[in-house]
């Protein structure tokens, strides 16, 4: 990190590994020449003016700092993008701006964002949101040409019109706590004194915002190791119930193992046991009658209500010698994707069946799942160096890898050499709990999970979602 002698606000400190900082809330800072520019974090943006770039920098960072790194009292990754170039910054709670590794910014540049100061509250920049529906910004970094872009803010003669009116909305202000002693207080106080929510509470809240996020189209998320017990299944569950439940549902777990998978006997069981096979040979009669329709799939999946998805079993009949194949799995991906926005499929241990490496070619987003073991831990490194040597090594650098904990008594030294491998080796990596409840094996209780629990799947699921 870099420091000045004349910006007292700056002080020496050791510098945070950039691998460690969480890439959620995604926070972007979009500068104009002249200043003026655009501060999102995930589906909000703020609009802010300046004079020149370097208060517009110091104005973003400002904003970074008083809307994301301080509620959430930890450092927050901001990509950064200028006519200069496009890199990335770590802003610190107390203003403080670490460069997060290499970037084409020139040494001048990288000096003055390193010399920001905090700025007080009579110098922050006036918050002013985009069209609510996200469709419209409120400032273009070129000339506006379209006759519904917003008024050029030198053109005083030109009339108003409504993007303009919506520019001046004022910001949302953020609900109330509804944890902890902010929230009891409010509560003994009868309304009088309305806390705003703790770090804790602003770190949930940003997580399930980034779940929530808008999709331009159905979503595939595929979970991955190559080893039995690691997880794969209980992870596709717990990922596809997140987003169940945070987003209303249209999402759906998919058992791909080429010939049997357990996902069916972990889910909620239907007053059915159709599989995907059973889905797969009815498709030639749904193709015959016209377009499908939701009403035309749902005899072939498991509804879970307690997490608003659906389960898509692989065959469970012990007599039955059909397999999915690569062609298979793309017909039903095509069927599929028309009526569910995110799909999370589980995979079997062979990477050369033909359905994974159809999974994977669909892939919008691979999650490496492990649990805290030796064995289990080298599989997984050894597929993401295979991936990465045979074409996929973007997919692996975009994954997002989860850490289980298979006991109580976890291997802390194992845990900290893993989340420091596959930190330099994927985007994310989330640390989950042992929770005896996913254990044993039977369906999934979501109730019984530990809180702990259900907030590191909330975690991974807010990482997954950064990258669809």
């Amino acid at each position: 990190m870099t420091t000045t002698t004349d910006s007292p606000a700056l002080t020496p400190r050791p510098p945070v590994d950039p691998a460690t900082v969480p890439t959620w809330p995604r926070v972007l800072a979009h500068l104009s020449a002249e200043g003026t520019g655009v501060v999102r974090v995930d589906a909000d943006e703020h609009r802010l003016e300046a004079g020149d770039i370097a208060t517009g920098r110091s104005k973003a960072i400002a904003l970074v700092r008083v809307l994301v790194a301080e509620p959430l009292g930890r450092p927050v990754r901001v990509d950064t993008r200028e006519p200069e170039g496009a890199w990335q910054v770590i802003v610190h709670p107390d203003g403080v701006v670490q460069s997060a590794g290499e970037d084409p910014t020139p040494t001048a540049t990288r000096t003055e964002l390193a010399s920001l100061a905090a700025l007080s509250p009579a110098a922050m920049p006036q918050v002013k949101p985009t069209d609510p529906t996200g469709t419209t910004p409120v400032i273009k970094l070129t000339k506006p040409t379209d006759p519904l872009s917003a008024t050029s803010p030198t053109d005083s003669t030109a009339p108003p019109r409504l993007t303009d009116l919506i520019a001046q909305q004022p910001p949302a202000r953020p609900a109330p706590a509804t944890w902890g002693w902010r929230h009891h207080l409010g509560q003994l106080s009868g309304g009088l004194m309305t806390p705003g929510p703790g770090p804790r509470e602003t770190a949930h809240r940003a997580a399930v915002a980034a779940v929530q996020r808008t999709f331009t189209g159905a979503r595939t998320v595929v979970v991955v190791n190559p080893k039995g017990g690691a997880h794969k299944t209980t992870a596709a569950l717990m990922l596809a119930a997140t987003f169940g439940l945070h987003r209303g549902g249209y999402t759906l777990a998919w058992d791909n193992n080429e010939t049997r998978g357990t996902m069916g006997w972990r889910a909620r069981q239907a007053d059915h046991q159709r599989t995907v096979v059973d889905l797969l040979r009815a498709l030639p009669g749904i193709a015959e009658r016209g377009q499908a329709r939701v009403g035309d799939i749902d005899p072939f999946v498991r509804p879970q209500h307690w997490g608003h998805f659906d389960v898509l079993a692989s065959d469970e009949d012990a007599a039955s010698s059909a397999a999915v194949d690569a062609a298979a799995f793309a017909q039903l991906h095509e069927q599929l994707a028309a009526f569910y926005r995110v799909m999370v499929i589980d995979t079997g241990n062979n990477i050369r069946a033909s359905n994974w490496q159809a999974a994977l070619a669909a892939a919008d987003q691979l999650v490496i799942v492990s649990t805290v073991r030796e064995d289990t831990s080298k599989t997984a490194a050894w597929l993401a160096d295979a991936l990465a040597e045979t074409g996929h090594e973007h997919l692996v650098r975009q994954a997002v890898t989860v850490l289980t904990a298979p006991s109580r008594a976890s291997d802390v030294a194992l845990e900290q050499r893993l989340q420091g491998h596959f930190a330099r080796l994927t985007r994310a990596v989330v640390s989950v709990p042992h929770d005896p409840t996913l254990v044993a094996g039977g369906p999934i209780d979501f109730a019984r999970l530990s809180p702990a629990t259900r907030e590191a799947w909330l975690r991974a699921a807010a990482e997954v979602a950064v990258g669809l």
